[in-house]
């Protein structure tokens, strides 16, 4: 028999947490307003990290002006890889991804091929602020397009995986991976059909998915196992994870990873609002973790040192079950 109240406790239990606690008790509390376009702008983003000496993407231009779309033509001329993303985008819309040329059209992908119009098009929605939070005119990067990790070569479709992990007042206290399938048309969005698979702190392994709200331990597509990965260089992942704490401003952030396969750990974006599916991808809610941190807080023994921040979090986080 359905029990409202049986189904409450157990959540509770698990430490689950809602995006009105979400908002009310983290965002509002920990994230002052005035470093949102830290992260909100992704070429601020990049300067900001750059000057931390934190990895990201080659920047190849930014486009702002109109005029400046048939222009990118020659200036991307000798590129046959290369991603288009607006500036304050958010979800993944907008983001274009270019693998190779033919003639003069561009290869998506997903395989399609884009004609120059078609591609000119786009990005004119872009700077139109189609793509962007609250529809205002927006600005467009273009940067390296990443070559994602063999570990992942068998467990995504068509596209790059990518991690993120949840920092709190500097400590990383969740992570999972997020794997591209045909459904998300490659992409590594979870409400637009990819998985989330959460990992283990400690360890850095992958424990189990979820696609949609069916708990699955196989790539639908590839069909081989999301479980056990190991994450390469997950130590380097934890401590870059925790030194944007300084680099946002923020004590309550998303930050969003690709792993290269010549080039290593990159940061992708930062997120001053990171979603809550990433309790269920791991099985664990977030509530536990955070008031853990929010104890030393209190007791004023919170770490001014990324390192020991995250041998906190590797002490104190395991992904149970």
């Amino acid at each position: 028999m359905f029990n409202p109240f049986s189904i409450a406790r157990r959540l509770r239990r698990l430490g689950l947490i809602g995006i009105g606690q979400r908002n009310a008790d983290y965002v509002l509390m920990y994230n002052p307003r005035r470093f949102y376009p830290r992260v909100d702008d992704k070429l601020l983003t990049k300067k900001l990290a750059i000057k931390a000496g934190l990895p990201v993407p080659d920047l190849y231009a930014v486009v702002r002006e109109e005029h400046e779309i048939h222009d990118l033509h020659a200036t991307l001329a000798a590129r046959e890889q290369f991603v288009v993303k607006p500036a304050h985008g958010s979800g993944g819309d907008g983001i274009l991804v270019v693998t190779g040329r033919r003639g003069d059209k561009y290869r998506r992908s997903n395989g399609h091929l884009m004609p120059r119009d078609e591609f000119e098009h786009h990005l004119s929605n872009g700077l139109a602020g189609l793509f962007s939070l609250g529809g205002q005119p927006d600005h467009l990067l273009v940067e390296y397009c990443v070559q994602f990790d063999p570990v992942f070569e068998q467990v995504s479709f068509k596209g790059v995986p990518d991690i993120r992990i949840i920092v709190f007042l500097g400590y990383p206290v969740m992570a999972m991976l997020r794997l591209p399938t045909r459904l998300s048309d490659g992409k590594a969005n979870l409400h637009q059909g990819a998985i989330g698979v959460g990992i283990d702190i400690p360890s850095g392994t992958t424990k189990r998915g979820v696609w949609g709200s069916e708990v699955v331990r196989e790539h639908p597509d590839t069909e081989q196992s999301i479980v056990g990965l190991a994450i390469p260089r997950w130590a380097e992942l934890l401590s870059m994870a925790a030194r944007c704490y300084e680099l946002s401003g923020l004590g309550y952030v998303g930050v969003d990873f690709v792993l290269d396969r010549d080039r290593g750990p990159m940061i992708l974006e930062l997120n001053a609002r990171p979603g809550l599916s990433i309790q269920i991808a791991n099985g664990n809610g977030l509530h536990h973790r955070l008031r853990r941190v929010e104890a030393l807080e209190r007791a004023g023994t919170l770490s001014a040192d990324p390192d020991e921040r995250v041998a906190f979090a590797r002490e104190h986080f395991p992904t149970l079950g």
